[in-house]
């Protein structure tokens, strides 16, 4: 059985690229091994995506290449 991780304490941070306007972007939140919660910057208290650290350090290799 899969657990999400409760999110209510999260440190949640903004790529580098984002403007200072917070602008169209993804927030991300280290805080549990194992998964990358990920949200909406504009919507901070809606839904969050829940990844494996896997698939997430996979997806970021493939946009710097």
């Amino acid at each position: 059985m899969r657990h999400t991780p409760e999110l209510s304490f999260a440190h949640w941070r903004r790529s580098s690229y984002s403007n200072a306007n917070g602008g169209a972007c993804v927030e991300i939140t280290d805080d549990f091994p194992g998964v990358v919660p990920i949200r909406d910057s504009k919507t901070p208290h809606g839904p969050a995506l829940v990844v494996t650290a896997v698939s997430w350090d996979a997806f970021v290799t493939a946009l710097k290449s």
